[in-house]
């Protein structure tokens, strides 16, 4: 399951993190979200004790969402050593994830 990620916790388990980590940024009332929300259900357990595969509520963690300038969900990001490496915008297939996740790994 994906890794819930807050305000208070986000620091430790995405930044601090030495695992690669792809932050799935939704909210209750986004269409697009629900679509994506599956893949990233799948991709936490196939990529389970390699990366850190969290999500985030932006209506719950304004923080995170303006420290990253979501303007649009779903955004996925993908953060390495802690730096933003990559980001997708908008319901894509999962194969587009997969592939930005491995090349991290």
């Amino acid at each position: 399951m994906a890794v819930e990620l807050t305000d208070a916790n986000f620091e430790e388990l995405a930044m601090q993190s030495d695992k690669p980590v792809m932050i799935d940024f939704w909210a209750e009332w986004c269409g697009p979200c629900r679509m994506v929300a599956p893949i990233v259900e799948e991709m936490s357990g196939e990529y389970q004790d390699r990366a850190i595969i969290g999500k985030v509520n932006v209506d719950e963690n304004p923080g995170i969402s303006m420290k990253f300038g979501i303007r649009n969900i779903p955004t996925i990001v993908f953060i390495k050593n802690g730096e933003l490496v990559d980001k997708s915008v908008g319901a894509v297939p999962k194969l587009v994830l997969t592939e930005k996740m491995d090349n991290l790994l």
